[in-house]
């Protein structure tokens, strides 16, 4: 009796401890979103398919399938290149952020948020140290990133989904590709993957 007791007790330290690591793990992806983003990630939800979210405010049903719908594009895009890893739906975490712009130049709808020029500085993307970007990864492992708040043209969602996604799937399965294609200023876009 003594050693199942024992034995139980070492099995409930262990998921604590996994548990602690877990949340440890959860509250620096949120720090760091939110350091990017200047926002407060106060509501959280997952997919149907089980992709983790945290946003400014709660994501409608849409969002998140639309999400789901980027990610299975995504995974669909990476199994015609070779690629295996980091091809399930809990393997993202996805920040909704409050949109620092609504319209791009040319008036058209792209919620984006403002990001650091970093690279970008000097070039036709700097607005003055920094960026309009539709999304911007924030972790390759576990794999996290930040996108727009939208409220309606979701096919827009879906797609930035699957194309921060390119970033993590390069990373994981692909490090020459990712270092070819994983910064933007010296030209290329997304889709990277055909």
């Amino acid at each position: 009796m003594t050693q199942r007791i024992t034995i139980s007790l070492f099995v409930i330290m262990g998921l604590f401890t996994l548990l602690s690591a877990a949340d440890a793990q959860d509250r620096g992806l949120v720090a760091k979103a939110e350091q990017i983003s200047g926002d407060q990630f106060n509501f959280t939800a997952m997919t149907p398919k089980g992709a983790a979210v945290y946003a400014v405010n709660q994501p409608s049903a849409a969002m998140l399938d639309a999400i789901d719908t980027g990610l299975t594009n995504l995974f669909a895009v990476a199994l015609k290149n070779g690629y295996r890893r980091y091809l399930n739906y809990s393997d993202y975490t996805i920040f909704i952020a409050r949109p620092d712009r609504l319209k791009d130049s040319d008036g058209r709808y792209s919620p984006d948020i403002a990001v650091g020029a970093a690279q970008y500085a000097g070039s036709i993307y700097d607005k003055g140290g920094y960026i309009y970007a539709a999304g911007m990864v924030t972790s390759f492992d576990p794999g996290a990133f930040l996108i727009a708040e939208h409220s309606k043209e979701l096919n827009r969602v879906s797609d930035v989904v699957r194309f921060e996604g390119e970033h993590i799937v390069l990373y994981h399965n692909d490090r020459r590709r990712f270092a070819a294609t994983a910064d933007h200023s010296k030209g290329g876009g997304h889709p990277i993957l055909q």
